[in-house]
C-alpha cells in the first residue's frame, strides 16, 4: 500500500514530513517498510501564458505551433535566469492564445531522465517545452498539453508548477499482512500512525457527516443464506447522481495522489470511486444507470452463465460466484470486477454508485477461480468494514457533485442488517502474563479503546467488543497482541533462558543424528519439504480410505492434508530436481508423519493464558486430540547408480538400490533389516516388499521398499526405474539395542563355499537366506545371494538360489570339514522350513 504524505496529513498530524520518519513510526506498530516513491520531476517548471501561436505546416504532413510564451511577470527574469518571454515549438493543438500552461524551462528533468534544453527543431530554437500530463508522470494523457483552466486553476504567470500540481508530494510504501486489511486505506494507516505517535486522528468517515439513506431504487439481495458457512452480502448501498459531466477533468490534487499510489487515471467518475476506495478502504463501483435493465439483484451465478468483464474478457461463471445482476443478466463479479455492459463512459449522464461489504472467502475464491486479482478483491479478501458503506457512498456522491457537476438524487437503496459483534473476555492481567510487559489496567483499557474497541470494565475481566474494521480480532491472544503492539514491542523484557542441566542429546536424538551422518557418508543427500499433500498423494502407497488430518486453513486448497508418509512429498522433490537436469540423485528425508486413527477428531482445547499450567483434564483432552506422529525416513533413488565412463557402461537404478538403503539404515541402528517380497500399493508388483526387522521375538514389519509402480512413474513424468523406501524410525528405535557395537575384525583365514538350493518358486529368497544364516551358526561370517536361476535342470514351479558363504572362526583356522558341517546344518534347516534341496 502506497500512502501519499499529503493525503495522510489530512487525517493525522505528521510529526515529520520526511518519509523515513513516517515509516519508522509505522514500523513501531508492526507495519513493514517497503519503499519511498516520488515524482521524477525537478528543475524550473513554471506557469506560462501563451502570447502568440502560429501554425506551421511541415513537409511530413504534421503541423506544429510556433509559440511565444510568457514564463515570468513582465520585467522579471524567468526561473532559469533567462528572458521572461520564450519561443517554444509545440505539436499539440488543444490550446489557444491566452491559455495558461505548464512550461518546463531548460534545466528541467522529467521522468525517464528526460532533460530539457534549448534545441533547434522545425527551423526554430525551442527554448523549453509545454508539458502534457504523461510527460510529467501524471497519467497517460498525451493527446494535448496541460491547460490549467481545464483543471480549474488560474495561477499567476511564473508560479512554480511543481507544488501547484502536487509534484513535490511523496508516498511511503508499506507491506500489508493478510490480517491487517484495514491498512489498505489512508484511513487505516492514519489510525496506525496515531497509535505510534500519539497524534490526533480524524476519521475520514466522520468527515462525511450523516450519510443520506436514499430509497426508491430496486436492489434485491438474493444471497442471505449461508454459502460455505457465511452469507455473501453483509451490507449493500446504492445512490444515484444525475447530470454528471463524464468529460470533466480530474483535478490535479486527486490526479497526483492516484498516480503516487499507482492507480491509473481513467475518467473523473472512475477516479473518484478509486479515490474513495483508497481513502476509506471501501471498494466502490459506478454503473451507467441508463445502461441498466431495471434494478439490481445480488445472487449466485447460474451454471454456465457468461459475463464480459471490464478487461473485455468473456468469462464462464461458476455457481459459487457471487454476481451483481440487473433484471436481464449478470453485470459484474461482486467484489472483483464490473462488467463491460454497464461501464461508465464519456457519454454517461446518470451514475449509480454501489458500496457493499461481501463475505471475504467467497470473493477470494471467485478472484482465484477466474485468475482476476483486483484492488477491490484485495480488500474484500482481507475484510472490509461493513459499517461504512453508506458513508463511502455519500463521499462519492459529494465528489461527483463537486467535481463532475452532478446532482445528488433521492433515489437509491440501503441494505444494512444489524452487524454481528465479536466480544472477547479479557482478564486484566492476561497481557502482562503472556508478554511480560508491565502494563496497568488503565493502560490496557486505553489501548483497546484507541484501536476502536468498546470496553466494559467488569473488575478482573474486561468485556471487549472488537471494532467493525478488525475482523481479525476474535480471541484473547488477538487483544493481547494489540496491547503489546501499541504499548511498544521494545517494552517486552529480554530474559536469557537458563539452560536446564542435562546429559546432552537423548538416545533418540543421537540415533537420528547418527543415521543422518551415516547416510550422508554413503552418498545420500538429505532434503527438507513441506508436510502438506493432496488426497491423491496420501493414497499413493495406501488405501484412499485411510484417515488423514485436514488443515483448517491450507496454504493451497489442493494440498489441504497433512502427510501420512514422507515418500509422496519426497517424490515431488525428486520430480522437481529431475526436471531441472539433476537426473542421477539419491535423496532422503526423515520427518514426522501424521497417522490419525479411524474416527479420531483433532481438537484445540482452550489453554490458559501466560505461565499457568493447564489442568489434567485439559492436557488429557489435548493429548487425545493429537494424531500419532511417528518419525519416518524415506529415500528416492533415480537415474544411474553407476555413471557411464570409459570402459564402463552406465548401470541404471533398480530395486537393489532400495535394498541397499534399507541395509544402511539397519546398520546405523544395529538392527538386521531385510526385504520380504510382497504386493504393496504403489510399488512394482514383482520388485517390492516389506522391510522386516529380525528380533528375538520374531520378525517386525517396519516399512516398505522397492521400485515405484510404472503407472506412478509415468504420471509423475519421471523416467526409468525409481527406487523408493520408507522406514518407521520410531519402530526401529524401540527394537534397536541401547548401543551399537562394531563387529570385531577376525584375522583368521576364511573358508568359502557356494550353496545352491532348489526351492518352490513362490518362496522369498530373503527367508531362505535367513534360514541359511540361522542354520550355519556363528561360524558363518557372510552370506550373499549371487544367483536366482529358473530354467533347464530345475523343475517346473521351482527355482535355484545360489548363495556365496564365507566362514571364519575367531580363534583358529577352520578346516574344510568344519565349514562343510556348518553348510550342511544350513541346508538341513532350509529343507525343514521350505523343502529345499541341494541342486545337483
Amino acid at each position: 500500500m502506497r500512502v501519499p504524505l499529503s493525503w495522510l496529513g489530512e487525517f493525522v498530524e505528521l510529526q515529520s514530513s520526511e518519509p523515513d520518519a513516517v515509516l519508522a513510526a509505522l514500523v513501531k506498530v508492526g507495519l513493514e517498510e517497503e519503499d519511498v516513491h516520488a515524482f521524477e520531476v525537478s528543475g524550473p517548471l513554471v506557469v506560462g501564458q501563451v502570447l502568440e501561436a502560429t501554425p506551421e505546416p511541415q513537409t511530413n504532413g504534421k503541423t506544429i505551433n510556433w509559440c511565444s510564451v510568457r514564463v515570468a511577470p513582465e520585467g522579471q527574469q524567468a526561473a532559469d535566469g533567462g528572458e521572461s518571454v520564450r519561443g517554444i515549438v509545440c505539436g499539440a493543438h488543444n490550446f489557444v492564445v491566452g491559455d495558461k500552461v505548464v512550461v518546463t524551462l531548460p534545466g528541467s528533468v522529467l521522468p525517464g531522465d528526460f532533460r530539457i534544453a534549448a534545441r533547434k527543431t522545425y527551423g526554430h530554437v525551442s527554448d523549453g517545452m509545454m508539458a502534457s500530463a504523461r510527460e510529467l508522470g501524471l497519467g497517460e494523457d498525451h493527446d494535448g498539453i496541460i491547460v490549467l483552466a481545464d483543471l480549474g486553476l488560474d495561477p499567476e504567470v511564473g508560479t512554480p508548477a511543481i507544488p501547484l500540481l502536487g509534484l513535490d508530494d511523496r508516498a511511503v510504501e508499506i507491506n500489508v499482512t493478510p490480517d491487517r486489511g484495514y491498512a489498505f486505506s489512508i484511513r487505516g494507516v492514519a489510525r496506525e500512525y496515531a497509535h505510534a505517535t500519539g497524534a490526533a486522528f480524524v476519521d475520514p468517515v466522520d468527515r462525511v457527516g450523516t450519510p443520506v439513506l436514499a430509497s426508491g431504487f430496486s436492489a434485491e439481495i438474493d444471497d442471505r443464506q449461508p454459502i460455505r458457512g457465511a452469507a455473501g452480502v453483509r451490507s449493500f448501498v446504492t445512490r444515484v447522481v444525475d447530470g454528471v459531466d463524464a468529460s470533466a477533468p480530474t483535478p490535479p490534487w486527486m490526479l497526483e495522489r492516484l498516480t503516487l499510489v499507482g492507480i491509473r487515471s481513467i475518467s473523473v467518475i472512475v477516479d473518484i470511486t478509486n479515490y474513495v476506495m483508497l481513502e476509506t478502504g471501501q471498494p466502490i463501483h459506478g454503473y451507467d444507470l441508463d445502461r441498466l435493465a431495471g434494478g439490481l439483484v445480488v445472487r449466485r451465478a447460474q451454471a454456465g452463465e457468461k459475463l464480459t468483464t471490464l478487461d473485455d474478457k468473456e468469462r464462464t461463471l461458476d455457481p459459487e460466484d457471487l454476481v451483481i445482476a440487473d433484471h436481464a443478466h449478470a453485470i459484474g463479479l461482486a467484489g472483483v470486477m464490473g462488467g463491460a455492459a454497464t461501464e461508465v463512459s464519456e457519454t454517461t449522464k446518470r451514475v449509480l454508485v454501489e458500496a457493499a461489504a461481501f463475505e471475504p472467502v467467497s470473493i477470494a475464491r471467485t478472484a482465484r477461480r477466474h485468475k482476476l486479482p483486483s484492488e477491490a478483491s484485495k480488500r474484500y479478501e482481507r475484510g472490509v468494514d461493513p459499517a461504512i458503506a453508506s458513508a463511502a457512498a455519500q463521499r462519492v456522491v459529494d465528489l461527483l457533485v463537486e467535481l463532475a457537476g452532478g446532482t445528488a438524487s433521492e433515489i437509491g437503496s440501503a441494505y444494512l442488517p444489524e452487524l454481528p459483534k465479536t466480544t472477547v473476555q479479557l482478564p486484566v492481567d492476561a497481557a502482562a502474563a503472556l508478554t511480560g510487559i508491565d502494563v496497568t489496567r488503565d493502560e490496557v483499557v486505553s489501548i483497546l479503546r484507541q484501536i476502536g474497541a468498546q470496553v466494559v470494565d467488569n473488575g478482573d475481566v474486561l468485556e471487549v467488543t472488537a471494532p467493525t474494521w478488525r475482523p481479525d480480532i476474535t480471541e484473547q491472544v488477538d487483544l493481547i497482541e494489540e496491547v503489546a503492539r501499541i504499548a511498544g514491542y521494545e517494552r517486552i523484557p529480554v530474559r536469557l533462558p537458563v539452560a536446564p542441566p542435562g546429559h546432552g542429546y537423548t538416545a533418540a536424538q543421537q540415533a537420528r543424528r547418527r543415521l543422518a551422518r551415516h547416510l550422508a557418508g554413503a552418498g545420500y543427500t538429505e532434503v527438507f519439504s513441506y508436510p502438506f499433500v493432496s488426497a491423491a498423494q496420501n493414497a499413493l502407497f495406501e488405501s484412499a480410505e485411510v484417515a488423514s488430518v485436514a488443515l483448517a486453513n491450507p496454504l493451497d486448497a489442493k494440498e489441504g492434508l497433512l502427510r501420512r508418509l514422507v515418500l509422496p512429498v519426497l517424490l515431488e522433490v525428486a520430480r522437481r530436481n529431475i526436471s531441472r537436469g539433476l537426473t542421477d540423485l539419491a535423496i532422503v528425508e526423515q520427518e514426522l508423519v501424521f497417522r490419525p486413527e479411524a474416527g479420531q477428531q483433532a481438537g484445540s482445547p482452550q489453554l490458559p493464558i501466560g505461565t499457568a499450567r493447564p489442568d489434567a483434564a485439559t492436557l488429557q483432552a489435548l493429548y487425545e486430540s493429537l494424531p500419532p506422529q511417528p518419525r519416518h525416513i524415506a529415500a528416492v533413488i533415480a537415474g544411474n547408480s553407476i555413471a557411464h565412463q570409459p570402459g564402463t557402461k552406465a548401470l541404471p537404478v533398480d530395486w537393489q538400490e532400495a535394498s541397499a538403503f534399507v541395509a544402511q539404515v539397519g546398520l546405523a541402528f544395529g538392527v538386521t533389516l531385510s526385504l520380504r517380497q510382497a504386493a504393496l500399493v504403489g510399488l512394482h508388483p514383482g520388485r517390492g516388499g516389506e522391510v522386516v526387522a529380525s528380533t528375538a521375538e520374531g520378525e517386525v514389519v517396519v516399512g516398505f521398499a522397492g521400485e515405484l509402480h510404472p503407472d506412478h512413474v509415468a504420471a509423475m513424468k519421471l523416467h526409468g526405474r525409481i527406487a523408493v523406501a520408507e522406514i518407521d524410525i520410531d519402530a526401529l528405535q524401540r527394537i534397536a539395542p541401547a548401543q551399537v557395537h562394531a563387529a570385531p575384525v577376525r584375522t583368521q583365514t576364511a573358508a568359502t563355499q557356494d550353496l545352491s538350493l532348489v526351492v518352490p518358486l513362490d518362496t522369498p529368497a530373503a527367508q531362505v537366506r535367513a534360514a541359511v544364516t540361522e542354520g550355519a551358526g556363528d561360524l558363518l561370517e557372510h552370506v550373499q545371494l549371487v544367483d536366482d536361476y529358473r530354467g533347464d535342470g530345475v523343475g517346473e514351479g521351482e527355482k535355484s538360489l545360489t548363495f556365496a558363504l564365507r566362514f571364519r572362526a575367531a580363534d583358529r583356522t577352520l578346516t574344510a570339514a568344519e565349514a562343510t558341517e556348518a553348510k550342511d546344518a544350513a541346508v538341513a534347516l532350509a529343507a525343514e522350513r521350505f523343502g529345499a534341496q541341494l541342486r545337483a
